[in-house]
């Protein structure tokens, strides 16, 4: 049988909601009529009219960060440092073993938004799908995110993972982690109204966190979950490789022999 590739990212896209309004990538598309004097502009005495019907090239001018679009997070991101200690490695210094390994998906779409996930939820997922969890299996998460993505309320949707979840998962060798959501923590607004009442510093971005003890990665923002099976699939996440940086874009895809 052969095998066959699920696209798991979203599309790079301006004018949707896709971020918080300070990080929304801008994008500005330059057709083929418009590039032609720039392509004479190389070779001087050239005149647009002389190229194949008088067309260019398309190009397009991107302003963005390295958390828009389908994304891996490095440790790095989280703090400065990782493994009780040492320094956090960057996006440039990830392991490209971890970026593709067998994945597992938790369909958690039911959970509520701003849902905090806890162990006994996954201990629960995995005998409902009847796997033992493996060092460097890629664990993925379906949220109610998934299908809000680019909508108004997409920053608002999805259930989330603190640090005793993150912990769970990476205290069993999981080095990679997913979600269809925009962070792999609570989306901020819900943690935004447990802090109110609470005035709990350990509860901002306490996912993230979490790796200052084990370093990890996560996807975020990713798409099509919905159409994984549970398992018996491989995960491609290899992230652009950026210098020192603290995230790169990935195309992410599911491979099911």
């Amino acid at each position: 049988m052969p095998r066959r590739l699920i696209d798991i990212s979203v599309p790079l896209e301006a004018g949707i909601k896709s971020d918080p309004d300070f990080m929304l990538p801008k994008i500005v598309y330059h057709a083929h009529d418009e590039t032609a004097k720039d392509i004479c502009a190389l070779f001087p005495g050239l005149e647009p009219e002389q190229l194949p019907d008088g067309k260019g090239w398309a190009i397009e001018e991107i302003e963005l960060t390295t958390h828009n679009g389908t994304h891996v997070d490095a440790p790095w991101h989280y703090h400065p440092t990782m493994d009780g200690g040492d320094r956090a490695i960057t996006i440039d210094e990830i392991p490209l073993e971890w970026c593709y390994q067998p994945g597992v998906k938790f369909d958690f779409r039911d959970f509520d938004d701003g849902y905090l996930v806890m162990p006994a939820d996954m201990e629960a997922e995995l005998d409902r799908i009847g796997h033992d969890l493996q060092p460097l299996n890629i664990v993925v998460v379906n949220t109610s995110a998934g299908e809000r993505y680019g909508k108004d309320d997409y920053l608002l949707k999805g259930c989330g993972f603190g640090r005793e979840a993150t912990l769970w998962l990476t205290e069993r060798g999981v080095r990679v982690v997913g979600t269809d959501a925009w962070t792999w923590d609570a989306p901020f607004p819900h943690t935004l109204e447990k802090w109110k009442e609470t005035r709990d510093p350990s509860i901002i971005w306490e996912g993230h966190k979490a790796g200052r003890d084990r370093g990890y990665c996560q996807i975020e923002k990713m798409g099509n979950l919905d159409q994984l099976p549970p398992t018996g699939f491989d995960v491609i996440c290899f992230p652009t490789k950026i210098k020192g940086a603290s995230g790169g874009w990935t195309r992410a895809v599911a491979v099911i022999e």
